[in-house]
This record gives C-alpha cells, sequence and structure tokens, in this order.
C-alpha cells in the first residue's frame, strides 16, 4: 500500500516540473563577511564546499538550508532563539550568490556533507544539534548516518531519505532512477534563461503560501549556478538514505507538511512519511498544518517552538 501511497505522490513533484522542486533559499546570497555591528562573523575554515556563518553564544547548533538557500532561511529561527544558542549557518558554494568553487562538478550533498564533519571536528564542536531543511536535511542524514559520534540532535525539515521514490514508482531505486534524474539535470543546465525563470517562480509559489515572503527565496534561486543546482537535484533523485537510517544513534525528529497537492491527503502525508523513515528506531515525526515546504517562512512561530522543545 505504501508503495502505491509513494507513486501517487509522484504527481506532485512531476507536476511542477522536477527541474527545481528544491531550489529554495531566502536572503541574499553574500559570500563577504558581514559589516562590522552585525552580531555574526564568518568561521575560520577552509573549504570548498560551504562557508559558515556564525551567531550567538552557547550551546552548538548547525542549520543547513536546501538547494538554492542561503543562509538567510533561518533568519526568524535565529532570532527567536535569542542569542542563547551559538548557530553555525552553512552557505554552500554555488547557492545563492556563492561561488561554485568545488561544488562546480560532480555531486554536493555528500562531499557538503563530508566537509561538514571535518568543520565539527576542527572547530571543537562537542556533539552539537544539526537541523537541515530540504536539501539540509538530507546533507544531516548523511552527516548523521556517517559520523554519528559527531551529530547529538538531528532535525530533519521536510525531507524523505530516498526523493528518487517520488520518480520511480513501486519498486525504485538508484538505478532506476537514474535515466530522469539524468533527463532532468540535462534539462535545468541547458534550457533557456526565460524558461527557467518561469519554472523558478513557479516552483517558489507552491513552495512558500505567504506570498510576501515569496521574494528572498525567488531571488536567492535565480542567483544559484545551474550547473549546481542540477547536479544537486540530480544526486538528491539517485541517493538512497534509507539503508544507512540505522546507523543514526542521535535522538531524531522529522517536522514536515502535507504535500501540497489536493490528492495528497494528511493521512497519504503521514503515510508516506512514516514509511521513509521506518528504519530509524525511535524518530519522531510532526507534521506542520497549513504550511508548504517552507514550514520555517509559513508558519515561523510553530517552527520556533518545535526547534526551542528539540533543542532542549
Amino acid at each position: 500500500m505504501i508503495r502505491t501511497v509513494l507513486l501517487a505522490s509522484a504527481c506532485l513533484i512531476l507536476s511542477a516540473p522536477a527541474a527545481l522542486a528544491q531550489s529554495h533559499g531566502a536572503g541574499h546570497g553574500a559570500e563577504a563577511a558581514a559589516p562590522a555591528g552585525h552580531g555574526h562573523h564568518h568561521a575560520d575554515f577552509q573549504s570548498g564546499r560551504f562557508h559558515v556563518r556564525v551567531d550567538g553564544h552557547g550551546p552548538d547548533v548547525i542549520m543547513i538550508p536546501g538547494l538554492g538557500s542561503s543562509p538567510e532561511i533561518w533568519d526568524s529561527t535565529v532570532a527567536a532563539l535569542g542569542g542563547h544558542y551559538r548557530v553555525h549557518r552553512l552557505h554552500i558554494q554555488g547557492f545563492a550568490g556563492a561561488a561554485a568553487k568545488d561544488n562546480a562538478e560532480g555531486p554536493v550533498s555528500a562531499p557538503v556533507a563530508e566537509d561538514l564533519a571535518r568543520y565539527i571536528q576542527e572547530q571543537g564542536l562537542e556533539q552539537p544539534a544539526v537541523i537541515g531543511h530540504s536539501m539540509g536535511g538530507t546533507i544531516a542524514l548523511m552527516l548523521a548516518a556517517r559520523h554519528p559520534d559527531l551529530v547529538g540532535k538531528l532535525m530533519v525539515v521536510d525531507m524523505i531519505p530516498f526523493m528518487g521514490a517520488m520518480f520511480g514508482g513501486p519498486g525504485a531505486t538508484p538505478e532506476s532512477v537514474t535515466p530522469v534524474a539524468d533527463q532532468i539535470q540535462a534539462g535545468m543546465t541547458s534550457g533557456p534563461d526565460d524558461a527557467y525563470r518561469a519554472q523558478v517562480e513557479s516552483t517558489i509559489s507552491s513552495m512558500i503560501l505567504t506570498e510576501g515572503l515569496r521574494a528572498g527565496p525567488l531571488e536567492d534561486s535565480l542567483a544559484s549556478d545551474r550547473t549546481v543546482s542540477a547536479a544537486a537535484y540530480r544526486e538528491l533523485i539517485v541517493t538512497d538514505l534509507g539503508p544507512e537510517l540505522s546507523r543514526i544513534t542521535a535522538p531524531t525528529e522529522v517536522v514536515y507538511a502535507k504535500f501540497n497537492d489536493p490528492r495528497m491527503t494528511p493521512e497519504i502525508t503521514d503515510s508516506i512519511y512514516a514509511a521513509s523513515f521506518s528504519r530509524l528506531p525511535g524518530v519522531k515525526l510532526k507534521r506542520i498544518e497549513d504550511s508548504a515546504h517552507f514550514i520555517m517562512l509559513d508558519q515561523p512561530d510553530r517552527f520556533t517552538a518545535e526547534v526551542e522543545a528539540f533543542l532542549q
């Protein structure tokens, strides 16, 4: 039954063209250090995969945005935390105006996860809490599964372990969805600019219910390197983290919204998430009402409450 549900849920992704179903962000992608007085700095860490903005003092929390996003996607959440945590926000190279650097070729999520493990070790962080949105959730899962001793708590925001299930139907495997992933990657990199922009606008609109908050994510998606975005999206489709979930030892919560399609009921959405994370013992699943993919924008108070409870 669950496989049938997963096949049906593909309607959501495929009806809003898949080229940018994970392209999101907020704010403005600036790689330079912030002007004095803004209360944050950039970590002293050498990586061609990402750079890190650090705010506040206290227990360490790492926040990873999704494909095409900038650190500003977390602004309201960080502000609500009141400076009581030391928040490390990744800005992935190639997204939201940041130079592509090492992400210019090949996969993105897996090498970012490995460099993030190095960041935790080199910065001397003691089992930080890790929060990842969408593609950031994939990176967080990779980190927690492949370096379980480095993660203290894990929160995944609106992401499942194998996005390819949305494209391949019953029995989908990374191998079976590779032709679809290749086709999507080619379309993202070679399509005309006006069509690409129209697709970004349509996708952002479907993923943020609050119309007044769409401008930042739209700007950041358009400022992202198309080659990097395409490679990252392909990687998401062909990556199945399901078999790795049992390696995760950190207490894990998954917060998600109902799929933004009238055919996808809350019950179907719940079934998909329960099946997707069934191999992670003790995982807590929480659906947020009246929200699309950007829960932190559509439901900031509820999302912040969940984050605060998670961090305590």
